[in-house]
């Protein structure tokens, strides 16, 4: 978009008194890189932008900033939002994860009114505060806990620490019983996953090679283990690339050693951006001699995407030929998986993950987005475990040596909570969580599909004030994400979106394929040359709701975060038409070159190679930024980023930025905000997220024909 068409673009509901005031959006450097796949040229104006050291790029950012932020701070009713937002967030007690080991009970949580999350251990019946980063903050710089691993008997603790959501850990011990934190640190633990020997004396666990911020970042790593109390520049590695002829991989694979409680068996696991695993088996005594004769298990082609190991019994979770999952034993110490004894069959429901009790194996599954809890007992029999309500279970934790288990369960409107499940399948809430004094009676949820061009029915959610017109004036705010299998539009309590929901919006997420709402089938029909369907179900999703008077195209914001940049980007470029607004939260807008960024070539198996032709072609189906076309009327669009993102590098909802604010036709504004001591929002703050989400409410609402009027 011309410089002088923002003039005309501050209509969205700044006062024309502010307008003078606002700084230009920076006018972007052309310096055109050409690069030719297989016979096709491919032009990118904006290459400059990946070398963070360039020197227009910091005075870029923060001139696109200003310009948002000039925007953003004088729309109507931003304060407001923030305030009720502010409210929500501030009531919730937010857990995260909860697991029991032995007498003591961990978890993660964000107290009612506290800046982010800190680890509690409760033994007793009383709690103390573990790690608190908010204590290590400055006025310029936060601290947020990435991971922690108790030990088996509960005395030590690994856990991971990292600056301004970098996610780049540093690994620190603690001694649980007094606190002490011990002098051994370890860098370059992002993805370091211990796993902790079953007498607590030391653990194995998984460390970065590849230099911060540059394509090798999360190439070749290797498995390495530490004896507590000992020099950990010493600790012996256990694997890496070429280390053992019997074990060949590639550099995207990480290598994972883990052990179990009851079991002298270690399991060697190799992982990518796939579900599925290959799986090795060895002595546990030959694996921390470094001697292991690591014997073949499972491979990438069996789709085994969860185990356990109790005794010499292996149970796998396996999608190969049965794509919702069934669960299979064999031999740990003599592995058969051809032979393996199927313990729970394929059925309706897409299994997910295991955790074992004294009781049995608690198996986690899902129907559609909607979480289901299934028992697999020491008798054989699969039982299923009901539910308070339809919702989520963010996770299920159980101790070997200890009936029962431990869920994070929540809904829409029901605040997220730490149950517990007994012996003989009842769940209670445990109260670790207490409930805010939000008052959800206002609101009602749907459930609804819509039907795809081809047929298929695409499920998805919408919440709202009861009594509700809809005589299509509605703003309407559908997130979609769909990638990696993932189901990330599950029901989650409401939260901060109930600041929208009160100034008259829809919410709605669409669970499009691409996700796993429905097994490794609607995986990969959003996966790769499927990938269309993705952004296509979002647009059928939207269609749906404007043909039931839901809301209509100049009240219709869609948004997307992280690979939901790929959603947002090709759903507003096909169906411009269709929306009012677009909202891209640390977007990935440029797959073409993934080489250039550390979380790169990693994701080849979910997104194609570059050097392939059908993975160059998939690539370029899915690159909203390379499909960006000269004079096209474009809905207003918000693109979010943070400077320290190790998921998806700044140059992507940049680049994007640059090229809709030269493209675009429509005078409606293309804005870029700009976090400096943010990432992906993994590690972000409360006060981050709140800031961010009235930034987000406001845009829509100002945007959105008629909100004002609501």
């Amino acid at each position: 978009m011309k410089p002088a068409l923002y003039a005309t673009a501050l209509v969205l509901a700044v006062s024309s008194s502010f307008a003078a005031d606002i700084p230009p959006a920076p006018v972007a450097r052309i310096a055109p890189v050409t690069d030719t796949y297989f016979g096709e040229t491919i032009t990118d104006r904006y290459r400059w932008m990946e070398n963070d050291k360039d020197p227009d790029w910091l005075p870029f950012l923060k001139q696109q900033n200003a310009h948002t932020r000039a925007i953003l701070d004088t729309l109507p009713r931003r304060d407001e939002l923030l305030k009720r937002i502010q409210q929500l967030s501030g009531d919730i007690a937010a857990p995260a994860r909860v697991q029991k080991t032995g007498a003591r009970l961990f978890y993660q949580q964000r107290p009612a009114g506290s800046n982010n999350f800190k680890l509690f251990v409760r033994e007793g019946g009383k709690d103390r505060v573990l790690v608190d980063p908010t204590k290590l903050d400055t006025k310029t710089s936060h601290v947020s806990l990435d991971w922690w691993h108790p030990s088996p008997d509960g005395s030590k603790l690994a856990y991971g620490l990292s600056k301004d959501g970098s996610e780049d850990s540093v690994l620190y011990i603690m001694d649980v019983r007094n606190g002490t934190v011990l002098k051994e640190r370890i860098a370059n633990t992002e993805s370091a996953e211990p796993s902790w020997l079953a007498d607590s004396s030391g653990f194995f666990y998984n460390q970065l090679t590849g230099k911060v911020n540059t394509p090798e970042r999360y190439l070749d790593a290797q498995a390495r283990f530490h004896k507590v109390g000992t020099d950990a520049a010493k600790d012996p590695v256990l694997m890496k690339r070429g280390l053992d002829a019997g074990v060949q991989y590639e550099k995207i694979q990480s290598p994972y050693i883990e052990v179990f409680p009851h079991s002298d068996t270690a399991l060697l696991l190799l992982s990518d951006v796939r579900q599925e695993k290959r799986i090795y088996a060895a002595p546990l005594k030959d694996a921390l001699a470094g001697k292991a004769k690591w014997q073949l298990v499972a491979d990438f082609a069996d789709e085994v995407i969860a185990v356990d190991l109790h005794g010499d019994d292996l149970y796998l979770l396996s999608t190969r030929g049965h794509p919702r999952g069934r669960l299979l034993k064999t031999s740990a110490n003599a592995p058969a998986l051809a032979s393996a004894q199927e313990v729970a069959p394929e059925s309706d429901l897409v299994l997910q993950g295991l955790a074992r009790a004294k009781e049995g194996l608690y198996i986690r599954a899902m129907d559609g987005g909607i979480s289901k809890l299934q028992r697999l007992g020491t008798d054989g029999k699969v039982a299923s475990i009901a539910l308070p309500f339809d919702g989520t279970l963010g996770a299920v934790d159980a101790d070997a040596d200890a009936p029962g288990a431990l869920v994070i369960l929540s809904g829409w409107l029901q605040p997220t909570g730490i149950w517990s499940v007994s012996a003989d399948g009842k769940l209670a809430d445990t109260g670790i969580t207490p409930k805010p004094a939000i008052d959800t009676s206002a609101y009602t949820t749907e459930r609804r599909f819509a039907t795809a061009k081809d047929g298929t029915r695409i499920p998805y959610s919408l919440i709202y004030k009861k009594g509700l017109k809809m005589d299509g004036k509605n703003p309407a705010f559908i997130s979609a994400y769909g990638s990696y299998g993932a189901a990330a539009y599950s029901p989650a309590f409401a939260g901060r979106t109930l600041a929208l929901v009160d100034q008259g919006a829809i919410v709605g997420y669409a669970n499009v394929r691409g996700g796993g709402e429905f097994g490794r089938e609607w995986h990969r029909a959003g996966q790769l040359e499927n990938k269309p369907n993705t952004w296509r179900d979002l647009i059928a999703v939207c269609e749906e709701i404007q043909a039931k008077g839901y809301t209509s195209p100049a009240y219709q914001t869609i948004g997307g975060r992280s690979a939901g940049g790929i959603t947002m980007g090709r759903a507003l470029e096909e169906r411009p038409d269709l929306f009012a607004a677009v909202i891209s939260g640390v977007g990935w807008h440029n797959p073409l070159r993934y080489v250039a960024e550390q979380n790169g070539y990693g994701e080849e198996p979910e997104w194609g190679a570059i050097a392939d032709p059908a993975g160059f072609k998939a690539l370029k189906s899915i690159d909203s930024y390379q499909q960006v076309v000269d004079g096209t009327k474009y809905p207003a669009v918000l693109l979010t980023t943070g400077v320290t993102d190790p998921r998806v590098a700044p140059f992507h909802p940049a680049k994007m930025a640059a090229r809709l604010q030269a493209a675009t036709a429509s005078g409606k504004p293309v804005l870029l905000r700009v976090d400096f001591d943010a990432g992906h929002g993994m590690g972000s703050t409360r006060a981050q997220q709140d800031a961010e989400a009235a930034d987000t409410y406001a845009f829509i609402l100002s945007q959105t024909a008629g909100a004002a009027a609501k």
